[in-house]
């Protein structure tokens, strides 16, 4: 393990259009990542519904992938709760049911009984992890590689966007779309990590000692927000809470005064413009807001403008970028090591 506290998760954040540009190459007909296999299955059992099974970060790619689903495929969809099938061994219908569990380890026992249980029950099964060789890749009908490579930070970063890039290209795969607007990615993220560093470092000195955080966005970057929370709390042990644009409006606005900061990630598309009035009421509260996304989208506090990306659903692999270097640098900042986070494994075991 190096002795500089963050080099593994840096350098693993800094690899990402590395594996992007892998990942799209194993896309295509008879490509390793075994995306154009698994959307023939899908495409030949035409299932009604989509069920998707995840934990942690793994958790928000699969609801990044259940907006994708319900407007791209036009299928509702929706996500498991594991202890529905394992604590309390229910035996549900899932007949023309699709699940999707999407693991980057592969080894989660409450995934791996949701599969088996589903395949049991009718569903149509796929595993998205990054170890083909698991016991949840065996035991699905089929299975994607999101070929990111080991990662051995605890904290996951190239995994994450691997995991985003996959199921976009299995989604567009299913359509039957040869979709090369993906292919400009890697170049683009290049841009957000090399275009980034002074507007993070500037954050992160300011957050350096705050002891909570909220974070919102809308539509596809609602995801982003959750991951962002997820990374400040586990690297940085920053008390974050992840609400949705319209929840924050809610309720949870009275959490909000100017020593709360928000990160409000707002996309350029009908995601952002959703967050008009979020942002609207973030300023009318004086809230120290920090904007990440959007093309320097108007709004109020400084923000984090990021390269158009070819379609808003792509914008997500770029808006998380500033968001894990800014979770690395406040984590260093206080003194921790983003690497190896106490009392965390890189795969925890639930049923």
């Amino acid at each position: 393990m190096p002795d500089t506290p963050g080099t593994l998760m840096a350098a693993e954040i800094a690899e990402q259009p590395a594996v992007w540009r892998r990942l799209l190459a194993a896309a295509g007909p008879a490509g390793e990542s075994g995306v154009d296999r698994a959307a023939a299955l899908v495409r030949a059992r035409a299932p009604r519904f989509v069920l998707f099974a995840a934990r942690g970060t793994s958790d928000h790619a699969a609801l990044y992938a259940k907006y994708l689903t319900e407007i791209r495929l036009g299928l509702p969809a929706g996500m498991v709760s594991p202890s529905t099938l394992t604590a309390y061994a229910a035996q549900p219908d899932l007949r023309d049911v699709l699940l999707v569990a999407v693991s980057q380890s592969g080894g989660s026992p409450d995934l791996l009984r949701c599969v088996e249980v589903a395949r049991d029950r009718g569903a149509l099964t796929l595993a998205v992890t990054n170890n083909p060789g698991s016991a949840l890749a065996d035991a699905a009908d089929a299975q994607v590689d999101v070929l990111a490579g080991p990662e051995r930070s605890v904290a996951a970063t190239k995994t994450y966007t691997a995991q985003l890039l996959a199921l976009y290209l299995l989604v567009s795969a299913v359509r039957g779309e040869d979709d090369a607007r993906a292919a400009a990615l890697p170049d683009l993220g290049d841009q957000v990590l090399d275009g980034c560093m002074d507007a993070v470092a500037a954050a992160a000195s300011g957050y350096r000692f705050a002891q909570r955080l909220v974070t919102t966005g809308r539509g596809y970057s609602y995801p982003t927000a959750r991951e962002a929370a997820l990374k400040l709390m586990e690297t940085a042990y920053v008390s974050a809470q992840a609400f949705s644009g319209a929840d924050l409006l809610h309720g949870p606005l009275a959490l909000v005064d100017p020593l709360v900061p928000v990160l409000a990630v707002v996309s350029p598309g009908a995601g952002g413009a959703a967050m008009a009035p979020v942002l609207e009421s973030l300023a009318a509260r004086h809230a120290d807001v920090l904007r990440i996304g959007g093309h320097g989208s108007p709004g109020p506090g400084p923000g984090i403008a990021l390269p158009q990306a070819p379609a808003e659903e792509l914008a997500s692999l770029l808006e998380i970028l500033p968001l894990q270097l800014l979770a690395h640098r406040v984590a260093v900042a206080r003194g921790g090591d983003p690497d190896t986070p106490r009392g965390l494994h890189k795969v925890t075991e639930t049923l």
